[in-house]
């Protein structure tokens, strides 16, 4: 069940909203948790009985970690630790990357004379990249004592289903959100007013512009290798660089507006990432709940920073290489990922990535650079395959002569066009304005004059182009 789908929008979401208004306070998390799993269940069907079989697991391990019986014997709180964390890895990994792995191995064989192997062929069950995640965070948490475990299977079933972000995120680590989890006392109203404008922006963000945007990514993506020229090539890289930013910050201001209409405050996803002035500064603003995730439980018990520079250099690789392979099993996401590795060990080795401008147009040079650094990343992410990748890369650096393939005219409207200029000026906006913590300004008269727009203007217009049909599926369903 998708955010913008009629069935969510003028059924789900009121049927919940007024249950939470009219119910005792203290039952919110029971009604989250049981409206979560029908949740998915509507979305992903059978695979409801692995994730509940996943949420016993680590519920009850993260009891027998924290029990006073186990207190001083930290050699057995490890053991069970780092068991559960290979039980969690390993679920994901047979669900998500067997299939890849086989067809690995399979064109291994096949290159070596030895025959065809057999190839797996799973469905990916949605959202299982991020409540894995939520899992490992919550029995790392209790292993480390920065929280004790949930003794409420419900608070426990709220944190690791809570709908807003149990398909794709925000990846909310469990010591973000314990204390939130039995604060019931809410003022229900305000919340949901003030989560509501929220839900607003990421629905106009979504269907207006992302979703216009699309198509033109689409028929670019659409044109054989052969009759791509620069025109297409550009073209398709940019749609798709305002496509993702505006589908996925969309569905994270969607989740957080969920979340503060019940009393939730769920952790920020973006923050203008395309304002960067470098790759390093790119990740500290794109998907943050990820690096975070990542640096918490990853890079910092890897050494970090604090072993040396070749380690450092060695970790950043590691866990850029695992955050390309945590989009998808595919080469082009691996890739990805050590495209931008590579990038952050340069920035490293040559200052750039803390190295403030020292100049308006230093930071105007810089920001146009990892821009483009960024778009070319894009195009990894977005291909098909490594040839793909690759015919686009050369098309766009490689000047190929010719107007746009006839896949891009077939997919261009006006309306798609005026969308992706208003996408590409969120470039031209200055860094400190993020309209989505705009929006919950309450004393500010631009703010509130945004928020109007938003509320009376765009957001029913979205919801009207929603109900038409007019919508796709959110891009970070697939991972």
């Amino acid at each position: 069940m998708s955010f913008v789908a009629p069935v969510f929008l003028w059924f789900f979401m009121p049927t919940v909203l007024v249950l939470y208004l009219v119910l005792p306070r203290h039952w919110r998390n029971g009604l989250i948790s049981i409206a979560s799993l029908f949740f998915y269940t509507w979305g992903a069907g059978p695979y409801i009985w692995l994730l509940l079989a996943c949420m016993v697991l680590n519920f009850t391990a993260g009891i027998v970690i924290d029990s006073d019986k186990l207190a001083d014997q930290q050699r057995r709180r490890k053991t069970l630790l780092i068991l559960t964390l290979i039980a969690d890895v390993a679920i994901l990994g047979i669900w998500k990357y067997a299939g890849f792995l086989s067809q690995q191995v399979n064109s291994l064989s096949e290159s070596l004379g030895l025959g065809s192997t057999a190839i797996i062929s799973l469905a990916l069950p949605i959202g299982i990249s991020f409540f894995t995640f939520h899992h490992m965070s919550y029995v790392i948490d209790v292993y480390r004592h920065s929280r004790r475990a949930q003794k409420s299977p419900v608070q426990f079933v709220t944190y690791i289903g809570m709908f807003p972000q149990l398909i794709a995120g925000p990846i909310v680590r469990y010591h973000e959100i314990s204390a939130q989890l039995a604060d019931t006392d809410r003022d229900r109203l305000a919340d949901i007013s003030r989560g509501f404008s929220r839900f607003a922006l990421g629905l106009s963000k979504k269907v207006i512009i992302a979703d216009s945007v699309a198509v033109i990514a689409d028929g670019a993506f659409a044109t054989s290798n052969g009759d791509l020229t620069t025109t297409t090539a550009w073209i398709g890289a940019l749609a798709y660089t305002v496509q993702i930013y505006f589908d996925f910050s969309g569905y994270s201001d969607m989740a957080i507006g969920l979340g503060l209409m019940f009393g939730f405050r769920l952790p920020e996803n973006f923050n203008r990432p395309y304002s960067a002035n470098s790759i390093t500064d790119f990740w500290r603003r794109w998907h943050m709940s990820l690096s975070r995730w990542f640096r918490d439980y990853v890079y910092i018990p890897l050494g970090g920073n604090r072993k040396g520079p070749i380690r450092t250099y060695v970790n950043l690789s590691i866990i850029f290489l695992l955050t390309g392979f945590w989009h998808g099993a595919a080469w082009t996401f691996v890739v990805w990922g050590a495209y931008h590795g590579l990038l952050m060990v340069i920035e490293r080795l040559t200052g750039l990535g803390t190295r403030d401008p020292k100049s308006v147009v230093e930071d105007v040079i810089r920001r146009v650079v990892t821009m483009l650094l960024v778009i070319v990343g894009w195009v990894f992410f977005r291909a098909v395959d490594m040839d793909q990748a690759w015919a686009f890369l050369r098309a766009m650096f490689w000047p190929v002569s010719g107007g746009r393939s006839d896949a891009l005219i077939a997919a261009t409207t006006n309306q798609g066009l005026v969308m992706l200029v208003i996408g590409l000026l969120v470039v031209m906006m200055p860094a400190s304005v993020v309209m989505g913590r705009v929006i919950e300004d309450y004393k500010s008269r631009p703010a509130a004059v945004f928020r109007y727009v938003v509320l009376f203007v765009l957001a029913p217009y979205a919801a009207i182009s929603a109900a038409a049909g007019t919508f796709s599926p959110f891009l970070y369903f697939q991972f």
